[in-house]
């Protein structure tokens, strides 16, 4: 017999878990010191933000949240290396990207409050909403993509999926659309090792989730993603392939989930604590200091302002979102239908009538 097609899966990485250079080449970008650094202080910050919202869950103040402990570099990766014009299609923990986007904090915490106020968020209008339901979120963007060719626009759909997502049709079905018509669509595959409960192992026999890509004739790598130089060296290069008509690319974000998947979970039912315990010695954070301090581009010292300066922006956010005004209860009824059914019209003139009672 012969062979009709081979494939093979490269794997990048320019940082260790210790944060020394494994490679000469480190991309150029990261010569921009000054950027780097930026991109650490933000990962900080999100870090400081995702303990608050936590401890706002755990005291009553917050709703079920979804934490991004231990993601923070391809999250931020992603919002850094992304223009403007750009359309992102989340899913519900990039916070990191959106806050680089100019989504306010305070908006973050309304949405998980439970007010949908906060999917109103600030920065690009154009970007998608929250998505809970798994791996919608590829199709929207795979939409935006198709949009952006049809009006010859140089514009990017990128979107986000979960480990456990690459095994729903949503997802098979953004990448196949976008390789068949070569729409410049980036998907990040932030493997973290959990569907909720399911381990990577038991989710599918591929060796990488990079590899599904290939079945849709797309672009496909796998990279380190603790590592930030790597992540964002590997979606500068995919927005800029899509940006010049050259189709999609899926790139798979090796990472670990660090927390619970939401604080509506307790992963010690179904994860070992040695395991954690190895994953923590590898998280991003930890790697890009290490480079830092090493490059002497930052110290302890400007390491324990600025987690202060986070401290008490992030506090302001926090004030912002608890001070904010509720919305009337008829506000669930006013937004979903032009003219409000029958049957929902006397709903809502009951719920009036309870909350006029209550006041």
């Amino acid at each position: 017999m012969s062979t009709v097609a081979t494939f093979e899966i490269e794997y990048l990485q320019y940082l260790d878990a210790d944060g020394k250079p494994v490679r000469d080449d480190l991309p150029e970008w990261s010569k921009d010191t000054k950027e780097l650094v930026e991109l650490y202080k933000q990962m900080v910050f999100l870090r400081v933000f995702d303990g608050k919202a936590i401890a706002l869950q755990r005291t009553g103040k917050l709703g079920t949240y979804a934490s991004a402990l231990g993601m923070e570099a391809t999250h931020v990766a992603i919002g850094s290396a992304m223009a403007e014009d750009d359309v992102f299609a989340p899913m519900y923990r990039e916070y990191g990207a959106q806050f680089y986007r100019g989504v306010k904090p305070r908006e973050v915490l309304m949405y998980w409050g439970g007010d949908e106020r906060g999917n109103d968020f600030s920065g690009p209008a154009h970007d998608f909403a929250w998505s809970v339901p798994i791996a919608t979120q590829a199709l929207h963007a795979a939409g935006a993509a198709l949009a952006f060719k049809i009006r010859k626009e140089p514009r990017v759909a990128v979107s986000v999926v979960g480990d456990g997502g690459t095994s729903k049709s949503d997802f098979y079905g953004a990448i196949n659309v976008a390789g068949a018509m070569t729409l410049p669509l980036v998907v990040v595959i932030v493997n973290n090792q959990y569907a909720i409960s399911i381990p990577r192992s038991a989710q599918t026999g591929a060796k990488t989730l990079a590899q599904k890509g290939i079945a849709a004739g797309i672009d496909s790598i796998q990279v380190d993603g603790n590592d930030l130089l790597a992540i964002r060296a590997a979606l500068d290069h995919a927005i800029k392939r899509a940006r010049h008509g050259h189709g999609a690319t899926l790139i798979e974000a090796v990472t670990y989930r660090l927390s619970d998947h939401t604080t509506a979970d307790d992963a010690r039912r179904y994860r070992p604590d040695l395991e954690v315990k190895d994953a923590w010695t590898r998280e991003p954070l930890k790697r890009l200091k290490a480079y830092l301090l090493a490059q002497k581009l930052w110290s302890e010292k400007e390491e324990e302002a600025w987690k202060a300066e986070c401290a008490e922006r992030v506090d302001a956010e926090v004030n912002a979102y608890l001070e904010t005004k509720s919305q009337p209860v008829t506000a669930i009824f006013d937004y979903t239908y032009a003219e409000l059914p029958l049957d929902l019209e006397r709903q809502r003139e009951q719920a009036l009538a309870l909350e006029t009672r209550k006041s």
